[in-house]
């Protein structure tokens, strides 16, 4: 199983100056590469590799392995568009491997730069240095307001999977963002705030035609986009280890087309759409992979029109967004709750016959 460990580097100005310029140098290359490349229609590595890797040592004065590199990072590149010339901008992230990078254990990397091989302290939490003796392939530079870092791929062995005792279901909603079948709810209320918070400022910004404007409406993406992803962190790893903890198996509803499956209200629509239920899904994913807890991925239609205690299924069950009331038996509860619940009870029917999905389609 592969996993991304994040060091930062504490260089000293005087290694800051030499890793951009590295950067520098690095991309202009991958630039000079990239004509060669569009000029003559060729994207493939290996051809690339012929008609360059000679010209570009020459013209930039770089090892072997750093263009080797290089090339490799144009042929990418050209895999996700052929269509257009790919320009790299100066200080975009360069690949290395262990050939010019090692990791010592004093905290420090051994980099290549383009004034020779460089020391350089790291800092990281201290679950991303136990998995530090697993880096395999590839580590990529990236400079990012100023700082620089190096994430790092760490090939680690997947533990086996528990025999699961029993089933954790877990319902994504709308207003709440999950909800177990232990009736732990993970609310949206902070996610709504801060929502709404982005979304006025971002009316603001874009009634503004100006390039500061512009630069504040992308930093402003990017802080949405990390509070969901640590929020959807906080919640998949609060789950894993419940469920690890008690040895039991997780059940998720398979979210393939969520966005045209559920019909919300006008007022929530822009909730609804702003979340990231594929990833909070993902997160849950890998987790259990990486803890050996067992992940089932259950056909979702109806779970949350049918009742979990007598099993009776009717559209007018679902009263409103958070309220249950069973028309056959009278059972009234959560709406989200009385989902996990029905998850849960798939997963275990379909336990007796067929293996966890490691991952689900």
């Amino acid at each position: 199983m592969k996993l991304i460990v994040n060091l930062k580097l504490q260089p000293t100005p005087e290694q800051a100056r030499i890793l951009r310029q590295t950067l520098e140098l690095a991309n202009k290359a991958c630039n000079a590469i990239s004509e060669q490349a569009w000029g003559t229609q060729t994207f493939r590595q290996y051809n690339l590799h012929k008609l360059v890797y000679h010209s570009i040592r020459d013209t930039f004065d770089l090892s072997a392995q750093v263009v080797v590199r290089l090339i490799a990072k144009v042929a990418d590149a050209y895999k996700l568009d052929t269509k257009r010339e790919r320009i790299f901008r100066l200080h975009g992230s360069i690949a290395y491997d262990d050939r010019i990078l090692s990791c010592k254990r004093d905290d420090r990397v051994s980099i290549w730069t383009v004034e020779g091989r460089q020391a350089i302290p790291f800092v990281c939490g201290e679950y991303q240095r136990k998995l530090l003796p697993f880096r395999k392939g590839e580590t990529d530079l990236i400079y990012r307001k100023g700082s620089f870092y190096l994430n790092a791929v760490c090939d680690v062995d997947e533990p086996l999977l528990d025999d699961a005792q029993d089933v954790i279901g877990v319902d994504f909603g709308i207003v709440n963002l999950a909800t177990d079948s232990d009736g732990e709810v993970f609310t949206g209320a902070k996610v709504d705030e801060t929502r709404r918070r982005y979304a006025h400022r971002r009316r603001n910004l874009q009634r503004k035609l100006t390039r500061s404007a512009k630069r504040k409406l992308k930093r402003l993406s990017g802080k949405q986009s990390r509070f969901q992803r640590d929020t959807n962190h906080v919640i998949s790893k609060r789950l894993v280890l419940k469920a690890k903890d008690t040895t039991r198996a997780i059940a998720v509803e398979n979210l393939k087309g969520i966005r045209e499956r559920v019909t919300v209200r006008r007022s929530q629509r822009a909730r609804h759409h702003n979340w990231a239920f594929a990833q909070l899904r993902n997160f849950l994913e890998y987790k259990t992979r990486l803890y050996g807890v067992r992940l089932y991925a259950v056909d979702p239609r109806h779970s949350s029109r049918e009742c979990s205690r007598c099993g009776y299924t009717d559209k007018a069950n679902r009263q409103s967004q958070d309220k249950f009331l069973c028309q056959s038996c009278g059972h009234c509860a959560n709406a989200d709750f009385n989902a996990a619940l029905n998850l849960r009870a798939r997963a275990v029917s379909i336990s007796q016959t067929s293996t966890s999905v490691d991952k689900a389609a």
